[in-house]
């Protein structure tokens, strides 16, 4: 059996002196999330974000087995229908609408899909969601780490609902994640379902109540992968959906 293809848009264009040694500007993704995908058996194939039709996002899901959504800038508040929050950052239209596009055209096809953390929220949006621009205005809630810092990630519990998908695939209802997010999920629509939470009660997981396998968690599994299990199993679950399709 051929290893399962999955499409993962990549970051917006990196700009040139990112990448040490390129002169020009770069395309790519943290090496976390691949390697992640390459232990559960899984290829991936890398494209730049930018505005697609849904035709283009048809197109590209017959060539491939699977979308992985990452981490990343916040998106643009109007896809939601709110007012820009001060907080709100990182903000790129092309990715907005390139990931919301290849995401409802995968939920449609019922394309295998895991949404990690950015992804996640677009994910909620996508199924008429809202978001939270800025957890750090409420310091009841959990520390939920620091985006974009070297040193930003936190260690917290998830509570998983036992009958899901994801504490299926996990083996375990209450996880220890890796977080570094100032923006969640605040409600999804009717086609999602919430399956994880933090202490606090922000929305960690999603689940989708089409046919195929379609999981969004706010935490960052590929940052623990290595070394718990209990996250590998996330990409190998996501990676055997891929294969049974590829079958």
């Amino acid at each position: 059996m051929r290893r399962p293809l999955i499409a993962v848009p990549a970051y917006p264009r990196l700009a040139a002196g990112r990448v040490q040694g390129w002169s020009g500007e770069g395309v790519g993704v943290p090496a976390r999330y691949v390697d992640a995908l390459h232990r559960a058996g899984g290829r991936e194939a890398l494209f730049l974000p930018e505005a697609w039709s849904p035709d283009e996002a048809v197109e590209l899901l017959g060539r491939v087995d699977g979308l992985l959504l990452l981490g990343g800038g916040d998106l643009d508040p109007a896809t939601y229908g709110a007012a820009r929050h001060d907080a709100t950052a990182g903000v790129d239209a092309g990715r907005d609408a390139c990931e919301l596009t290849v995401l409802e055209a995968a939920l449609e096809l019922g394309v295998p899909t895991l949404a990690i953390c950015r992804g996640h929220q677009v994910l909620a949006v996508a199924l008429d969601g809202h978001l939270d621009q800025d957890l750090t205005e409420q310091p009841a809630l959990v520390n939920h780490g620091i985006p974009g810092v070297a040193d930003g990630a936190r260690v917290h519990s998830v509570e998983v609902e036992p009958d899901s998908r994801l504490a299926r695939t996990l083996g375990t209802t209450s996880p220890l994640v890796s977080s570094h997010h100032h923006q969640s999920v605040r409600d999804v629509g009717p086609k999602g379902r919430v399956v994880g939470r933090a202490p606090d009660g922000v929305i960690e997981a999603l689940e989708v109540s089409t046919p195929g396998w379609v999981v969004g968690v706010q935490w960052h599994p590929e940052d623990t992968a290595a070394t718990d299990p209990v996250q590998q199993r996330l990409f190998d679950g996501f990676v055997t959906a891929c294969a049974l399709g590829a079958a």
